[in-house]
């Protein structure tokens, strides 16, 4: 694997190391050596999709509070998204940025998402899929959100917003 460093501490972009011949090509997508060798979590106890049928469908922004703060490794394995993180870490000194993501199909990229952060994306193209690797297990009474048009991230999405669910337009502000 490829590992490139956002301008957001400890968020990596993954790119897949292909060994190809006549057949296709073969690649890992997750190792826990080379996780840790770049200094991310690789504990994973949970993997979950999310299929979205309409372009625009807009999911965060979501985080989870301690002691159950996520780390997530997140793909698109069909279609494409727009995929948005948001620092949260007071102490950070990129605290409030986002840096935004195209996941493709066929750009295979991943995103690390360490622990501390929001995550969102939004879909640019109909039945889109993505997989997400998470650290923690789900714990509904510990997650949280905050709006995806709050002026305190000021984080500007590509389509327009045709699909979102009610929770996710009505997160508060961040505080």
């Amino acid at each position: 694997m490829i590992f490139t460093e956002t301008e957001l501490k400890g968020a990596v972009i993954l790119e897949l190391e292909k060994r190809e011949d006549n057949r296709g090509f073969f690649a890992r997508t997750f190792c826990q050596k080379e996780f840790e060798a770049h200094g991310l979590n690789p504990h994973i106890v949970q993997c979950n999709v999310a299929f979205n049928k309409r372009v625009g469908t807009l999911r965060g922004l979501h985080f989870q509070l301690p002691p159950y703060q996520e780390a997530k490794l997140v793909r698109c394995t069909r279609g494409a998204v727009y995929d948005v993180i948001v620092d949260l870490r007071r102490d950070s000194p990129t605290f409030k940025k986002w840096v935004a993501v195209e996941l493709t199909a066929e750009n295979r990229k991943m995103l690390y998402v360490p622990t501390g952060f929001a995550h969102s994306y939004q879909t640019l193209e109909d039945n889109s899929e993505v997989i997400y690797q998470v650290s923690e297990f789900y714990a509904p009474e510990h997650a949280r959100g905050v709006r995806y048009n709050d002026r305190a991230f000021d984080v500007r999405w590509p389509l327009e917003i045709t699909e979102i669910s009610e929770q996710d337009r009505h997160w508060p502000d961040f505080g």
